[in-house]
């Protein structure tokens, strides 16, 4: 049996060179010059932290460009309310990792209604797609690119 595993991931090593490049941009910009604005980076988030709220909207296409450039897809971020307390603005920046029950119901019912040959069942957050033929399997990678499911989905362990 043919299959392969839909997943949601992030490549954590471009994550983290695409934060450091950001970080050097934003040091070296004129804009930014005397100010303490960086971008944090933990296991869960990203925090765009500045002086100003002005700042931190001239930061987010800075770390976007960067990660686009790396190919990380931007819409594995969920951007948070920018929140100023004192002297400082932070945005919070969640990385959407994983596949959650709904989506993952959604994959599987897609798959169940293409009318294929194909078994789908979710295990933990990733979905596994069984078939015989190659080309169904084919078949359901390009209908589930064609779908929209708000996060950024790859297609891992393809097995013949």
């Amino acid at each position: 049996m043919a299959s392969f595993d839909v997943v949601s991931e992030i490549d954590e090593h471009e994550l983290r060179n695409a934060v450091d490049q950001a970080n050097r941009e934003i040091g070296n910009r004129f804009d930014f010059k005397g100010s303490d604005a960086e971008i944090e980076l933990t296991e869960e988030s990203m925090t765009l932290v500045a002086a100003s709220d002005f700042q931190v909207q001239q930061m987010q296409p800075i770390i976007l460009q960067k990660l686009t450039k790396r190919g990380i897809d931007i819409s594995c971020l969920e951007h948070g309310d920018i929140q100023t307390t004192g002297q400082k603005a932070r945005q919070v920046l969640s990385l959407k990792k994983g596949i959650n029950k709904e989506v993952a119901g959604k994959i599987v019912k897609e798959i169940k209604n293409s009318k294929t040959k194909l078994q789908a069942a979710i295990q933990g957050d990733q979905v596994r797609v069984t078939g015989k033929k190659r080309d169904d399997l084919q078949n359901a990678i390009a209908l589930l690119k064609a779908g929209d499911y708000k996060l950024p989905l790859q297609f891992t362990n393809f097995r013949d």
